[in-house]
């Protein structure tokens, strides 16, 4: 076998094609590796980590207060009219035409807010006629009159008519201690409204500041994503020649592992041959050496016999002569193709197949090593390349207005810290605002307070058969809380009804301005129109083909979009061609497809080597051991002891001791080489030639080792003649198309990112809700329950006035006495009759 360099050379190709931006591929849940191609020449990636997203703090849910739904019922029935879009358009679009057309506006102003003026005037009539009123009762009662006259005329129904004025009262009073209960709740329902509004406005701005916070480390994550899959090829190219030769060695394994493996058995059972060769000859060579003792002992015994027959003294052995004569003893013994054998195994043994095979490893061992020396100059070119797609993909950072957002950070410090700033002072103002509400409802609870005494009191002390000049105290202080109570009603409604009446003006048109709008959309709408917020224009300041408003963008964070599609960022970025990156890896297919690598041709087995393996083959097959069989046969058919016994019977008939000492003697030596025949020459026969049955089933084994060996280096040799340039051509495309996906999956992940998954702006429109939940759901709700209940409970103090002053005079002690008795009976008196003519 030999090594023999010839060029066979390929060349890199792979299918181009730009990188798509393919917004279907699931990314969550896939990995980089599984989105590559399966093939075992691509590395399996690391699996790019989704963007982070940020954790928020949970927002206050929006919940309506107690009396919302009353306050809102009533201020629907106050303005029902719909929200003046067009009103507040002209006034924001045309500020400087304000004074010009000051009386049309107030006019239609003043049609729109007519419910809230008309309950302006009843309250101004409140405020105005309660402390006249009181005043003239007040004087009218110093007067004696208007119940100032301390008598009370008694009559059937006045148990009737105190019970009903009673009750009447009674109930009156509880409406109004209803109305002050809402009025201690709804004011600490403000107090609380004002501590949990910088609490949650805290929140908001702090999940605002994490969420802009959060895009720029998004971008960078896609931005390094990148990087790391640069880096990934880089190293996939830096290991071209172990990746891509133990790809290549691994296609031609399925051919040449079976050749390699019959040659080595082939090996191992040469050795096995040549050791059992050694044995046989080392076992012919012992019985040769023996063989040929013996004949030397039987010739000189032979002679000797020879020369005692011819001896003339010795009487009647020439009959004996011609069977001596005859006598022989063949102890040569040969295996014919044994000697071609050891040849054609000498032959083999020359060859050396332990190098053969190791020169044959060595080679395809080496492909790993030329493939990188050959490649190191297109490795770095394509490296520069790299470089090139990662300052491209890093342009990302420089196209997405990230600037703005770092802009609209600092604005939203500002505003933190102005929070933080007057939160002091908004708090001492809470406390100045909660104790004159505390001080409203503690008035209002007096004026109650005096009324249930009187309540109690009075029935408490009453005997209704008493003279009413002599009631008791108990009766007397009744009456008097409740004269106590009408007055305090005087003199605290009026003022109570001026700040209802503020509150009402400020709390109702807050809700039906802003909150109302706001909750049905029509406050967005305002937004939305063109002119309104001449501030907010993203198309200028962004460059946009579209205008971007704020009910928009509202809409879009409300259902959690990503910034791609709430900016309308596909209109300033093309993010396609800015992820695709196919003019360098165009150039990186080019300069492959440039690159020739050239791979020796390999003979695994030389013809003459074939050649020979066929004839040790043939020799191990035609190995006979007939002559060995034959031999033991005639050894074993030798009988010494015949000529022997006829010696004996010769040397017994002798009378000449000499003759016949040498003719027992003679007998003796013949019955010692029978003896030697049969204890050691046909023991080593017998082992010779069981060696040879092992050697023989070893060269069988030989026989089919070979067929095995020609067979699977014929089919290995001509699939490398055959194959080794496309299977080159094909992994080595493998291997490039793996790397250049990695970028196709990138992209393709990248342009998900990007497109679904950064800057959910979710938190915004929380942000906005919030701002909602704090300004309408807590504070004008809590406001609006505040001044409902002091109204209330204000218009209930009319009656509680009348009923309370009525009553009262039930239970006071009159100055004058009125007797009344239903069995009295009254006579007629006389009348003088005049006649008429």
């Amino acid at each position: 076998m030999g090594l023999h360099e010839s060029v066979s050379s390929w060349r890199w190709q792979g299918s181009g094609g730009a990188f798509r931006a393919a917004v279907g591929v699931l990314l969550l849940g896939l990995s980089l590796a599984q989105s590559v191609p399966p093939h075992t020449a691509c590395p399996a990636a690391a699996a790019p980590q989704s963007v982070p997203q940020p954790q928020y703090q949970d927002m206050e849910k929006d919940v309506m207060g107690f009396l919302s739904g009353f306050v809102h019922s009533f201020l629907q029935t106050v303005q029902p009219n719909a929200f003046p879009k067009d009103l507040i358009m002209n006034i924001v679009q045309y500020p400087d035409q304000l004074l010009e057309s000051k009386q049309g506006n107030l006019r239609e102003f003043l049609v729109y807010d007519v419910g809230f003026l008309v309950c302006t005037a009843i309250g101004v009539l409140y405020i105005v006629l309660m402390p006249i009123v009181g005043f003239l009762l007040a004087c009218c009662r110093c007067c004696g009159n208007c119940g100032g006259n301390m008598y009370q005329k008694q009559t059937s129904s006045t148990n009737c008519h105190r019970r009903s004025i009673y009750w009447t009262a009674f109930g009156t009073t509880a409406i109004i201690l209803a109305g002050n209960v809402c009025m201690f709740m709804s004011n600490t329902d403000i107090k609380v409204s004002v501590e949990q509004s910088q609490v949650e406005l805290n929140k908001s701005i702090n999940n605002i500041h994490s969420y802009l916070t959060s895009v720029p480390q998004q971008i960078d994550k896609v931005v390094n994503e990148s990087y790391r899959t640069v880096e990934e090829v880089s190293r996939n190219l830096d290991a071209i020649g172990p990746q891509l030769g133990k790809e290549i060695k691994a296609q031609f394994k399925g051919t040449l592992d079976p050749a390699l493996s019959s040659v080595r058995l082939l090996d191992q059972e040469t050795i096995n041959t040549s050791l059992g060769l050694s044995q046989l000859n080392s076992s012919l060579t012992q019985l040769q050496s023996s063989m040929e003792r013996l004949q030397d002992n039987f010739t000189a015994i032979k002679d000797r016999m020879l020369q005692t027959i011819s001896n003339a003294s010795c009487v009647g052995c020439i009959n004996l002569k011609p069977e001596l004569e005859e006598l022989t003893l063949d102890t040569s013994i040969t295996i014919p193709s044994l000697s071609e054998f050891e040849s054609a195994m000498d032959e083999v043994n020359k060859t050396n197949l332990p190098s053969k095979i190791k020169e044959m490893e060595d080679y395809f061992d080496s492909i790993p090593q030329r493939v990188t020396n050959e490649t190191k100059g297109i490795v770095q070119s394509s490296k520069q390349l790299l470089g090139n797609i990662k300052t491209q993909i890093s342009q990302v950072t420089n196209d997405i207005p990230l600037s703005s957002l770092t802009d609209l950070m600092g604005s939203l410090d500002q505003v933190q810290s102005q929070i933080f700033k007057y939160t002091p002072e908004i708090e001492r103002a809470e406390e100045i605002r909660w104790a004159v509400a505390v001080a409203l409802c503690c008035a209002v609870l007096l004026v109650v307070v005096c009324y249930l005494l009187g309540l109690v009191l009075g029935p408490l002390g009453l005997s209704p058969k008493d003279d009413p000049t002599e009631r008791s105290c108990t009766a007397d202080c009744g009456g008097t809380f409740l004269m106590m109570g009408a007055g305090f009603s005087f003199l605290f409604s009026w003022l109570f009804m001026i700040v209802v009446t503020l509150l009402f003006l400020l709390g109702g048109n807050l809700y039906t301005l802003i909150c109302r709008p706001w909750n049905n959309g029509q406050l967005l709408e305002l937004l939305a129109t063109p002119g309104i917020t001449p501030w907010f224009d993203l198309r200028q300041s962004l460059g946009l083909k579209t205008n971007i408003t704020i009910p928009d963008i509202y809409r879009d964070c409300k259902q959690n979009q990503p910034l791609w599609t709430t900016l309308h960022l596909y209109e300033l970025i093309n993010l396609d061609d800015l992820l695709n990156v196919s003019k360098y890896t165009e150039q990186i297919q080019q300069e492959f497809e440039s690159t020739v690598i050239t791979l020796p041709s390999v003979t695994l087995l030389s013809p003459e080597l074939q050649k020979q393996l066929s004839s040790f083959s043939n020799k191990a097959s035609n190995l006979d051991s007939t002559a060995v069989t034959e031999k033991m046969n005639k050894v074993s058919s030798i009988n010494l002891n015949t000529t022997a016994d006829k010696l004996d019977l010769l040397a017994a008939a002798h009378s000449n001791n000499g003759i016949k000492k040498e003719l027992i003697n003679e007998a003796r030596d013949l019955r010692q080489i029978q003896a030697d025949i049969e204890t050691i020459i046909i023991p080593q026969l017998e082992n010779l030639n069981s060696t040879i049955k092992s050697f023989r089933s070893i060269a069988d084994q030989i026989n089919g080792t070979v067929g095995e060996v020609l067979s699977n280096v014929g089919t290995a040799q001509d699939f490398l003649n055959t194959n080794t340039t496309k299977i080159v051509r094909t992994e080595s495309r493998k291997f490039l198309d793996c790397q250049l996906g990695y970028f196709t999956v990138y992209a393709d992940w990248a342009n998900l990112t990007i497109t679904q998954q950064v800057g959910r702006c979710g938190p915004v429109a929380g942000a906005v809700d919030s701002v909602d939940n704090i300004l309408c759901s807590h504070l004008v709700d809590s406001l609006n329950a505040f001044w409902f209940s002091l109204g209330w409970c204000m218009i209930f103090f009319i009656p509680g006035i009348i009923f309370s002053m009525k009553l009262a005079k039930y239970y006071r002690r009159m100055k004058c006495s009125d007797a009344f008795d239903d069995h009295l009976i009254m006579n007629p008196i006389p009348r003088a009759q005049m006649k008429f003519t």
